[in-house]
């Protein structure tokens, strides 16, 4: 599943999942999953460059921990949805926040904000063997040496089995999808020349570092600008 980046079809991005990062958003913490679709032509692998903000963006950072489908699903039972996993990986979801908190207050959809090209930095695909528990997997991401945030997956409001059983009963899971299962408290801006590093350790925050990747910001010079 190391060539999910070539085959899935979808990023499925969980919202809200972290009480903190809801509140810090003025967001009411969730009573049933939320999420919503990145499309793949947002992966950015670390080699490939700078990551982009566009024309007028305030660009956000939320490190999320990545589930990588290992096979077809539809109606997953919690129990059984260990079984569709296929591994993990690190990334890196990136937000247009004032595009995105325009679109809101219109009650329109949030697919540009969350859509750009390398708007999902993505690390290593990392085997479910390394992660004998989801559950405990520390996520840290850090601007220019400094700590922006820092969480643990046994903060999520909905586990990843339920994660798979919620999204499963609404549209299929296939192999090389991959589940972004939220961001903890601490999102914030990037601009132009800061320098971005993400780390996932397991387990907990004081745990082996499995996959760390640091990626630069740059201005886009061409293409959409927003103006407000």
């Amino acid at each position: 599943m190391a060539s999910f980046l070539r085959t899935g079809r979808k990023i499925v991005a969980i919202g809200r999942n972290y009480a903190d990062h809801a509140k810090e958003l003025g967001n009411a913490v969730p009573k049933e999953p939320f999420f919503f679709l990145k499309p793949t032509s947002s992966y950015h692998s670390p080699s490939d460059g700078p990551i982009e903000i566009p024309r007028g963006v305030n660009l956000h950072h939320e490190v999320e921990l990545g589930v990588v489908i290992g096979k077809n699903g539809r109606d997953i039972p919690k129990a059984e949805a260990d079984s569709y996993v296929a591994g993990y990986t690190l990334a890196i979801d990136l937000t247009a926040r004032n595009i995105q908190d325009a679109v809101k207050k219109k009650g329109l959809p949030w697919s540009a904000a969350k859509g750009f090209d390398t708007f999902t930095p993505i690390g290593r695909f990392i085997p479910k063997s390394e992660i004998a528990d989801d559950n405990n997997v520390g996520l840290e991401l850090s601007i220019d040496g400094k700590i922006k945030q820092k969480g643990t997956t046994a903060d999520l409001i909905f586990d990843i089995p339920t994660l798979i059983e919620f999204v499963s009963g609404i549209m299929r899971l296939e192999e090389g999808d991959v589940l972004l299962t939220g961001t903890p408290a601490g999102v914030g801006p990037i601009v132009d020349g800061e320098s971005v590093n993400v780390k996932l350790t397991y387990p907990g925050l004081d745990g082996k570092v499995l996959s760390e990747f640091t990626v630069k910001a740059e201005n886009r010079k061409t293409g959409y600008e927003f103006k407000g």
